[in-house]
Order: C-alpha cells, then sequence, then structure tokens
C-alpha cells in the first residue's frame, strides 16, 4: 500500500477573504452547496492574481462549445481524476 503524504501549503483563512483583493474572488470560487473553497482553489489564496488566473483557465477549459458539451468536458475530467487517484 502506498503511503500518501499530503503538502502543507499556508493559505489565507476563508474568514479573512471578505475584505481585501480575495473578497471579489470568493463568491466566484466558494461551492455553493458547501459554503466552502476547494483546496485547489485556497492554495492560491496568498498570491490573488494567481487564484484569478487560475479560476479563468478552469473556466475556459470547462466551458461547454458546440462540439464537446459542459457536461461531457465534466465526464471526462471525472475520469481523469479516478484514473489519477485524485479527488478533485
Amino acid at each position: 500500500m502506498r503511503n500518501s503524504i499530503m503538502a502543507w501549503v499556508r493559505t489565507v483563512p476563508e474568514d479573512e477573504w471578505q475584505e481585501g483583493p480575495l473578497s471579489d474572488l470568493f463568491p466566484k470560487v466558494v461551492d455553493p452547496k458547501y459554503g466552502k473553497v476547494d483546496h485547489i482553489m485556497g492554495v492560491h489564496s496568498l498570491n490573488p492574481e494567481g487564484l484569478k488566473a487560475h479560476l479563468g483557465v478552469y473556466t475556459s477549459a470547462m466551458s461547454g462549445t458546440e462540439t464537446l458539451p459542459k457536461m461531457e468536458r465534466e465526464m471526462i475530467a471525472l475520469i481523469v481524476s479516478l484514473e489519477n487517484r485524485c479527488h478533485y
């Protein structure tokens, strides 16, 4: 069995995102169902411009097009995550 070690990255606590440069980004990255920011986005909290760039890439990659609808993109992302043993 593989040992799994989670990396630790310092982040800005979510209760501090309400003011400053993160305040505009918070509503765009918070999970509406759980009210939390996914770790994959939260690791960028010390660099709001990096968070904004990551959000832009994600939004662009997952937006549907005529040839590949959003649902199919999400399904592909799910299969890739499963194959990579990634829970995101």
